[in-house]
């Protein structure tokens, strides 16, 4: 059975929206920040951004969601291209978690699971992963999700 019309276009519309938050996270850190991870001290310079960027387009775009903007595209690079199925808050729960790996487990099992973005937050909360590592038997418990690669996951 095939998706609706407004399940396609709500998957456009949110793929559209991570890639302009990706772009905007892109262009603070490689336009405004000359490449750098942060702003040189005693700029002001997402304070400013984010004046600017609510003067001209509306709420949405604060200082903490530039924030957010700017270590997505960090974290999530634009050559990985957002999975349709997830939303902007399905990127940001997990920008919090240290781990790169147990961060990119999270983000595959939010699309292979279907988790809802309550059902992330209460796994990264409980530290879902790192009990599933913790198990006798971790190898089968991990193998049925992904297989480490080098640096990119494949489905079994």
């Amino acid at each position: 059975m095939g998706k609706s019309k407004k399940t396609v276009r709500s998957s456009q519309f949110s793929r559209q929206l991570l890639m302009a938050y990706a772009l905007i996270g892109k262009r603070i850190v490689e336009e405004e920040q000359n490449g750098k991870e942060k702003a040189d001290y005693g700029t002001f310079l997402i304070k400013e951004l984010a004046k600017h960027l609510t003067e001209e387009f509306g709420k949405g775009f604060d200082e903490r969601e530039l924030r957010r903007m700017r270590q997505f595209f960090l974290t999530f690079p634009i050559r990985d291209a957002p999975r349709p199925e997830l939303s902007w808050t399905h990127y940001r729960i997990p920008l919090r978690v240290e781990s790169p790996i147990a961060r990119d487990y999270y983000v595959t099992e939010v699309a292979a699971q279907s988790w809802s973005t309550r059902q992330l937050e209460r796994n990264i909360n409980t530290l879902y992963y790192e009990r599933l590592l913790s198990t006798q038997n971790k190898g089968a418990a991990l193998s049925r999700y992904y297989l480490w690669e080098g640096s990119s996951f494949l489905f079994t």
